[in-house]
């Protein structure tokens, strides 16, 4: 098969290296890619959401399957743009249709089908700029901490947990009628604080089959100890090791089997990965967010688990035939550690040369935000490289991606030296 994956992050690098391990994929192109799947496919300068561009690469290229990996273009309806399109619609896209992708592209949408199926998650109640006053007397019915949600994409960075309610009411404004986060905040989503440690669950789904992939944990926070503003996410570790079997079970029947079902109930088609963000608090699993891909630096630790050939895997996906795969996982642990530029997630500089990556020794360094530029390996974004490695235990692994990390440089590297304290 030729294939086509859409996206240039440390995901994207982790598809391109397990999907060009499978005999079955002839030719692997990546848009727009990076400096990571320069080196094992043929990166396209196209934008994930230049449909167009997409479609005549597809055409010219002969492309089979279409492997989406961030958001936007699944928000933006890139499954239904082929679907639609009589020369495109025999080609497999990898994510779910537009209606279905609303999971991620609306709070306020995620809570309602959330509320529609009894999936345990936070009382809430949305507002807009008109009804802000009321936004206000719902903060004073709660307790502090407060939870603030953009309803649309913000890149990650739309949420805001609060302790002091006259910030919260302030800040509540500045989304709601200042529009703090553009578009993305003309709705806001209010809910109560849950108290417990996070986790993330991925799922793989044709459909109505389902696979569950291995857990894991990321640590979104830019400094040590959980401080400092959000991030896209500064590390990860798989499996999670607080999440026993009975809490996996517990997971799988309230979560997941009510997920799959929803989705067939209210007629969202799904061909792809559904996200679920998690919280346990006390011996429960509640539900935090969907997203509607999987995640970064999350798919840093769970592909590298996976023994499955992945391109098998996405065939069952496009066939409705991911009931007859048996998947099989790693019994070790791998984690991921994220080097990011100096000032980020704030303002940051770009064009960095990152030295040092041929001396990496028993981990795996996905690119995230570099590319090549005049032959060198220059920094392209806030998170630039996801080193991973593998252990028998994650305090194994850990040690020995902080052991590569050292050996790497580029100008005002940062990294948390504190991934999995928590475990």
């Amino acid at each position: 098969m030729t294939i086509l994956i859409l996206g240039s992050g440390g995901r994207e690098h982790t598809f391109a290296w397990k999907i060009s391990q499978s005999p079955l994929c002839k030719k692997l192109f990546v848009a727009p890619g990076n400096s990571g799947t320069a080196a094992i496919a043929e990166n396209v300068a196209i934008g994930v959401t230049d449909f167009e561009a997409i479609k005549t690469l597809v055409l010219e290229h002969n492309i089979d399957m279409v492997v989406v990996g961030p958001e936007d273009p699944l928000v933006q309806g890139v499954h239904d743009f082929f679907l639609n399109d009589e020369k495109l619609k025999h080609v497999a896209v990898i994510g779910p249709e537009q209606a279905a992708a609303e999971l991620e592209g609306s709070k306020e949408f995620a809570k309602e089908f959330l509320f529609r199926h009894n999936i345990p998650t936070a009382a809430y109640q949305s507002f807009n700029a008109s009804n802000v006053e009321e936004g206000y007397a719902f903060l004073e019915t709660l307790k502090a901490p407060y939870v603030l949600k953009a309803d649309g994409l913000a890149a990650g960075k739309g949420v805001l947990i609060l302790n002091d309610l006259d910030e919260a009411k302030a800040e509540l404004k500045a989304m709601l009628v200042d529009s703090k986060f553009g578009a993305a905040s003309t709705k806001v989503v209010i809910e109560e604080f849950l108290d417990g440690i996070e986790l993330s669950c991925f799922v793989l789904t044709d459909g109505t089959n389902y696979k569950i992939l291995p857990t894991a944990k990321d640590y979104k926070r830019i400094g040590e100890g959980d401080t400092g503003l959000n991030t896209g996410g500064m590390g990860a570790v798989s499996p999670v090791p607080f999440a026993t079997d009975e809490f996996l079970e517990k997971i799988e029947t309230r979560i997941v089997k009510p997920t799959i079902d929803g989705l067939v109930k209210d007629n969202l088609p799904y061909k792809g990965f559904v996200f679920i963000g998690l919280i346990k608090v006390g011996d429960d699993p509640m539900v935090i967010e969907y997203n509607v891909r999987m995640g970064d630096p999350e798919t840093e630790v769970v592909l590298p688990r996976l023994k499955n050939d992945l391109v098998e895997l996405f065939q069952a996906v496009a066939n409705g035939t991911l009931n007859e795969i048996d998947l099989e996982v790693d019994e070790r642990a791998a984690t991921t550690v994220m080097t990011v530029s100096g000032g980020y997630p704030e303002a940051y500089e770009k064009g960095k040369e990152i030295t040092g990556l041929e001396a990496i020794e028993g981990s795996i360094p996905f690119h995230a935000g570099a590319d090549v530029k005049d032959g060198k390996i220059v920094t392209t974004g806030g998170r630039v490289l996801a080193i991973t490695s593998y252990g028998n235990t994650y305090q194994e692994a850990i040690k020995k991606s902080y052991q590569n990390i050292e050996k790497l440089h580029f100008d005002k590297m940062y990294y948390r030296k504190d991934i999995g304290f928590d475990l």
